[in-house]
Formats: structure tokens, C-alpha cells, sequence
């Protein structure tokens, strides 16, 4: 690559280096360089002027007087390609990007790096720009030059490490790669990091998009959802993979509009607040389910354009239904297209394969102290928040970003500054995140996979926090998975794993999930990973689905909970729809709209999920009984209710309960005949006896289903 010229002035100059240097008009020539052209001609006011070959291959020269001009090109076998002069143009980025770009604080990258459509000079092209500080040379190449990276050149910015240039008549829908001679010398055509569309997988190139001009009709909405996703309101989330909830009957992929055209009924009746959509941003393989991305602005093409995906979010605000979106800061595949050495440096990674290599997923760990990465991923996080109205974004692997240790034996990790193991970089890193999308997003929300006791999570920042919204309560999951899989007769051992969440449901702004996690590598199913019989299975399921609802804490149900579907989770296939055709399934999917309506619907249950106030144990030791009973009430007027379970399937009759005297309903009971229960439970309004219990003058006595939830309000309250 380089081809090196003379000069008049005898110097010799690679223009691949510093092609506006010698390319374009200077004292009174115009230098031209297209490979490959039979002829060209330079077109100004004074007419059609025919250049001249310049004794190397592909350049040609002539005499200007100086004003606008034109190239027309004249190719083998008779095409001509007529247009502006890239090389007539000025620097675009000002001096104000590429000083944000450096300090890690430039919050609208999107539209100044990448490839953005612009008129400049009264000529349409568009502006690509690519940080790549190490690199000898950078071009831009794309259908529009036949792939040829000698024909585009870029500038180097050298105070920003940037590299730019404004390409007349290029615009939205072509697509481009960079093509990187780094600075060991190697080429790599690379996609661009800031790409804002890409090719539809396995393609790799990235795509130039329109201006995002999206019309908005969510303003009710996003005026309002700061108290939607407020800690008392009720959240109950339905986790998602886009291509794999529901197949077209024609095979393939539903796009945005065609998959909203199916989802957001459904989640309407069934009463979910939010879905929450696993990863979505271009990632190459289909099966790490996006959890491997390689270009954080872009909505994969898999599914349509990035306005079918705007057009997806309004409807579901219209609808009432907030989304969130998995987020991925923590790491990236090596790609050979991708940000792996992209500029023949370890520029977006560390160099240090104990820092920047990821054993348990083969990935690249992003290079947090670096603030140009830094930046670029806050970017990209308001990115989606503010041009795309997501509410909320759900940070993938947040646990491997705290540690250095994470996943590794001793010797394979660099201790931080002062000795430890906590990565002090990736802390400031999601502060700063935070803070960021508070400033800037008013209403969203962050939500922490985080699976450590790091203290603070969803503290604040002034107080030593990260700074986040919520996080996934994980350890609530694992115990009560656990003790779910256990044989009831053994359960009575095990109890401590389901009493054990409330001593810690406060420390914490909680989610709970039930997410993809659970279902896939083997781990089975929800129903499948239930003890018993083909009834004592759904017996469990639902006892264990009105528990959650019941217990402190957001709710996350991953896609195929909800029916009870046999199989694991598989992103190639769908959910198993047909099993709705049998009533113990439909019993399932019946249950949880109902829980979310009763969590809607109950101040008792959702106002105080992260007030320790709202929560008491009134049974939490019968482990004889597998039995656990315990109050949810508000402070702000609604009625306290009563849970009690029964994890055994024996019926309980005559089981007293110590509560507050009054009357009492049975509001919820997972055993009931619609769900597909035996029908055991409570028709009739439920009055104390003056019989002390737990510490309690009065006390209900209950009949407590097999293998189910109750849930009881007290009236008049």
C-alpha cells in the first residue's frame, strides 16, 4: 500500500499519510488520484477540462484557475462517475470534538464520528470520522469506490487521533469499511465502531444511516415515567429475545414492526409493565444472543432499520409498556472486523491479556481507563436513552467489571494502585455512567446484573454507591431455585433458603429475576426443574410464581415462564405456543396476568419493595410444614395483605396465623380450579379469632392448599 510521488518541490510525500497535502487544488493545480479511471476531466465554470495522466497509475493533474469544480471519471467498459472533488473540502470536525473526544465527554459522538449524511458547500455527501490515533494510514472504502482503499484517504486530526473525510454523493444505505494500516504495518479493513446501521449479519460491513429524524408521539410518556419506574411503583418485566419469542409462519425473523404487531397485545393482556429485550446492538453471532457486540450504536439489522426500532419503542409507550435493554460495557469479540487491535494497538482493549482477555466468554475486556473508551460507551448509552426513548438500560456482567480477580486464579490478574482487586477503573466508569444518564435522561432507569455483595450498588455515587436504579437480586434466585428443585419431603432441610432474602431484600433497590440464564446449558426449564408428578410440577410452578409476586422486590420473567413450556430456550427456535392447547399450561399463563394485576392493583404489594417497613415475618420457622407466612403493607393507605405458602402437597387444614383483627379475603390462591389447582382454599370472607399466634391477639385459621400461595387482604383496613 502507498504509492509515493514526486512534488515540484522534489519532496516526496505518502499521501495515503497526508493526502490533502498533495491531493486537490494547491498553486494552482488539481491532483487527482483514482486508480483504475481510463480518463478524467476537471469541470468548472470555464468548461470541460481533460487532465492529464501524472506518471504514476491513477493520477492525473491539471491546471485551475481557482472556484468550484467537478471530476467526471471515465471507467473500463464505459461507465462514468461524475461528482465533487473529496479533497476540495475542509476539516468537519471542529476543535470543540476532538477536545470532548480526548477528555472521554463527548456525549453526541454518534453524530460527529461515524458516517453521518451532510450538505456541505452546498454539495451532499457524507462525513466519516474514526478514531484511531496509532494508525499509519486510514481509507475509507465502500461500494461507492469499489472497495478501493487507495481512491478515499483520509485526514489525520493528529490532536484528536482522528481520521475524517467528507465523501460527495455518498448517502444513507451505502455500505463502508475502513481499511486500518496500523501501526505494525498490517491492513485491516475494519467496520466502524460508531457505525449507526450495519449489514444484516453474516455481512460485516457497516451501513451509512439517514440523520435520525424519528417523529415522536410518546411525550405523555416520557414525561411521566420517572414515576412509572419509581421504587414504589409496580414493575413486573417480561425478559425477551427478539428473534426468538414468535417465528414468522414463512420461517425467518419477525422485523420491529411485525414483532410489536403480536407483542405489545400480548403484553397489554397480560399486564407487564416493561419488556426488556436481550441485547440488540450489531453483534456478529447470532448465538452469544447479543451478548458479544461489536458495534454499541447500532440496532442489529437482523430485525429492521433503526426507525423500525424508534417506531417499535413509541408504540410500546403508546401502549404504556416501558423498555429496557440489555447493555453490554464489559466486553467484546475478537473479530477480525471488529475493535480488536484497530489500529495495530490495543487500542479499545488492554494490552495485558490478565486485564484484557475474558477466559469464561474468550472476549476482550474494554480498557475503562482509557477515557476515549470510556467515553464512547457512555455515548452509547445515552445514545439508546435519548434518540431511541429506551427507559432503561440493564448492564450486562456487571459483577466482572468490579473484580480484576473476577474468574481467575492467582497470577493471572494485575492488582490495582493500591494493592487490591477491585477495578478501580470500571468503578469510576459506571459512577460516571450513572451520572450521566441522571443528568441527562430524566425518568430512566439503570439496572445492575450484578451477582458479588458489592456494597452499594444502587447507592449513591456522594455516598460511596455506583449509582444504579435497581439490581438483580441473584442471590434471592439461586436459593429459591434450589429449594424449588428439592423433593418436598426434603424441604424441611432446606428452609433457610427461602427465609434468607428478607435479611438482605433492603440493602438493595431489587429486581427479581427469573431470567434466560436459567433456562438454557442444561439447566431445564422453570416446569421441568420442579419435583413430582406431572401435577405436582405445575403445583410447584405456580406456588413458587405467586411466592415471587408476593415477596419485596421488582419482578423479571423470562419469555416461556409464563406458559410453562417444557423445553429449554433455544435462540434458533420459538416458544412452544401449542402447549397453551392444554389446560394445565393455560392455566400457568392465567396465573401470571393475574398476579400482575393483583401486583398492580395492591399498594401493599409493590409500594414498599424497597422499604424493610413493608415487609414482617409471620411465620418464618416452620420448616416441620414447609410453611412461611408473612405480612406486605404500605404507608400509604392501602390494605396490608397475608402470604402463606405451602411447599409441601399435603393439605394443611386448621393452620393458624397470628394478624391484625378484621376481616379477611382471600384475594390470590394459586390452587384455585382456573390455574388448575384442586380447588382448596377460602369462598368466604375470613374473620379473627381472639386465639393468640406469633405474637399476634388474634389469629386467622386457614386451610392451606398443597403445594400453593395464598394471599389474603384485610377489608376495611
Amino acid at each position: 500500500m502507498g504509492v509515493n510521488v514526486a512534488r515540484s518541490d522534489g519532496e516526496r510525500l505518502d499521501w495515503l499519510r497526508d493526502p490533502f497535502a498533495y491531493l486537490g487544488a494547491h498553486d494552482g493545480v488539481v491532483r487527482v488520484y483514482l486508480p483504475g479511471a481510463d480518463a478524467v476531466s476537471l469541470i468548472s465554470s470555464d468548461g470541460a477540462v481533460e487532465m492529464t495522466p501524472g506518471g504514476v497509475d491513477g493520477l492525473f493533474v491539471a491546471e485551475h484557475r481557482g472556484g468550484p469544480y467537478r471530476l467526471r471519471a471515465c471507467w473500463p467498459g464505459g461507465g462514468v462517475s461524475e461528482g465533487a472533488d473529496p479533497y476540495a473540502f475542509p476539516p468537519q470536525l471542529g476543535g470543540l470534538d476532538l477536545h470532548l473526544l480526548r477528555e472521554g465527554t463527548h456525549w453526541e459522538l454518534a453524530l460527529r464520528l461515524g458516517a453521518n449524511p451532510d450538505t456541505v458547500d452546498g454539495v451532499a455527501g457524507t462525513r466519516f470520522a474514526v478514531w484511531a490515533p496509532s494508525a499509519h494510514s486510514v481509507s475509507v472504502i465502500g461500494d461507492f469506490c469499489s472497495w478501493d482503499a487507495r481512491r478515499l484517504p483520509m485526514r489525520l486530526r493528529h490532536d484528536g487521533g482522528v481520521w475524517e473525510l467528507f465523501v460527495p454523493g455518498v448517502g444513507a444505505g451505502a455500505s463502508y469499511k475502513y481499511a486500518v494500516i496500523g501501526a505494525d504495518g498490517v491492513r485491516r479493513d475494519k467496520a466502524d465502531p460508531l457505525a449507526r446501521a450495519t449489514e444484516c449479519p453474516p455481512a460485516t460491513a457497516s451501513v451509512v444511516a439517514p440523520a435520525p429524524t424519528f417523529s415522536w408521539s410518546d411525550a405523555d410518556w416520557m414525561a411521566t415515567r420517572g414515576e412509572r419506574q419509581h421504587p414504589g411503583a409496580p414493575i413486573s418485566v417480561y425478559e425477551l429475545h427478539a428473534g426468538s419469542w414468535r417465528r414468522p409462519w414463512h420461517g425467518g425473523t419477525h422485523d420491529w414492526d411485525q414483532l410489536a404487531d403480536q407483542l405489545i397485545p400480548y403484553l397489554t393482556e397480560m399486564g407487564f409493565t416493561h419488556v426488556e429485550l436481550m441485547p440488540i446492538a450489531e453483534h456478529p453471532f447470532g448465538g452469544s444472543w447479543g451478548y458479544q457486540p461489536l458495534s454499541p450504536f447500532a440496532p442489529s439489522a437482523r430485525y429492521g432499520t433503526p426507525e423500525q426500532f424508534a417506531r417499535f419503542v413509541d408504540r410500546c409507550h403508546g401502549a404504556g409498556i416501558g423498555v429496557i435493554l440489555d447493555w453490554v460495557p464489559a466486553h467484546f469479540p475478537s473479530d477480525a472486523h471488529g475493535l480488536e487491535r484497530f489500529d495495530g494497538t490495543a487500542l479499545y482493549e488492554h494490552a495485558d491479556p490478565r486485564e484484557g482477555y475474558h477466559p469464561d466468554w474468550n472476549t476482550l475486556i474494554f480498557n475503562l481507563g482509557r477515557r476515549e473508551v470510556a467515553g464512547m460507551l457512555i455515548a452509547s448509552a445515552l445514545w439508546w436513552l435519548e434518540h431511541f426513548h429506551v427507559d432503561g438500560l440493564r448492564v450486562d456482567a456487571v459483577a466482572s467489571m468490579l473484580y480484576r480477580d473476577y474468574s481467575r486464579r492467582a497470577g493471572e490478574w494485575v492488582p490495582n494502585m493500591h494493592g487490591g482487586r477491585e477495578n478501580l477503573e470500571s468503578i469510576d466508569f459506571l459512577r460516571r455512567m450513572n451520572a450521566a444518564v441522571r443528568e441527562r435522561c430524566p425518568g430512566a432507569i439503570t439496572i445492575a446484573e450484578e451477582s458479588t455483595a458489592f456494597p452499594g450498588v444502587t447507592a449513591e455515587p456522594d455516598h460511596g454507591g455506583l449509582g444504579f436504579q435497581y439490581k438483580w437480586n441473584m442471590g434471592w434466585m439461586n436459593d429459591t431455585l434450589r429449594y424449588m428443585e428439592e423433593d418436598p419431603i426434603n424441604r424441611r432441610w432446606h428452609h433457610g433458603e427461602m427465609t434468607f432474602g428478607p435479611v438482605y431484600a433492603f440493602s438493595e433497590r431489587f429486581i427479581l429475576p427469573l431470567s434466560h440464564d436459567e433456562v438454557v446449558h442444561g439447566k431445564g426449564s422453570l416446569i421441568a426443574k420442579m419435583p413430582g408428578d406431572r401435577w405436582q410440577k405445575f403445583a410447584n410452578l405456580r406456588a413458587y410464581l405467586g411466592f415471587m409476586w408476593a415477596h419485596p422486590g421488582k419482578k423479571l420473567l423470562f419469555m416461556g415462564g409464563e406458559i410453562a413450556q417444557w423445553h429449554e430456550w433455544h435462540h434458533d427456535g420459538e416458544l412452544d405456543w401449542a402447549a397453551l392447547g392444554q389446560a394445565d399450561h393455560a392455566g400457568v399463563q392465567a396465573l401470571v396476568r393475574d398476579l400482575n394485576a393483583l401486583y398492580r392493583a395492591e399498594g401493599s404489594l409493590h409500594q414498599s419493595d424497597a422499604d424493610e417497613r413493608g415487609f414482617a415475618w409471620a411465620v418464618s420457622d416452620d420448616a416441620e410444614n414447609s410453611v412461611f407466612a408473612f405480612h406486605r403493607c404500605s404507608h400509604y393507605g392501602a390494605p396490608p395483605l397475608l402470604c402463606v405458602v405451602n411447599m409441601t402437597p399435603v393439605p394443611r387444614h386448621d393452620y393458624r396465623v397470628g394478624v391484625d383483627t378484621g376481616n379477611w379475603r382471600e384475594i390470590m390462591n394459586t390452587d384455585a380450579p382456573r390455574y388448575g389447582g384442586s380447588g382448596i382454599g377460602h369462598a368466604e370472607t375470613l374473620s379473627t379469632e381472639e386465639h393468640p399466634a406469633h405474637g399476634q391477639p388474634h389469629s386467622l385459621r386457614l386451610t392451606l392448599p398443597p403445594l400453593a400461595t395464598l394471599i389474603l387482604r384485610r377489608e376495611g383496613a
